[in-house]
């Protein structure tokens, strides 16, 4: 799946900055491919007011 940071990390909990650089996410429009896995559902969903994901 493809997993997009479209909102900014400022100002957001650590938690959901650290859930961020663990994908890759560094700023916005930065995309990745993650693998359909529980691990990473888990960290999409966990942020996923800050994302854009397409399957």
């Amino acid at each position: 799946m493809k997993v997009t940071l479209k909102r900014s990390l400022i100002g957001r909990q650590k938690d959901q900055v650290a859930t961020a650089k663990a994908l890759g996410l560094k700023k916005i429009g930065d995309s990745i491919e993650v693998i359909d896995q529980p691990a990473q559902r888990g960290m999409v969903e966990k942020i996923k007011h800050l994302l854009e994901v397409s399957e």
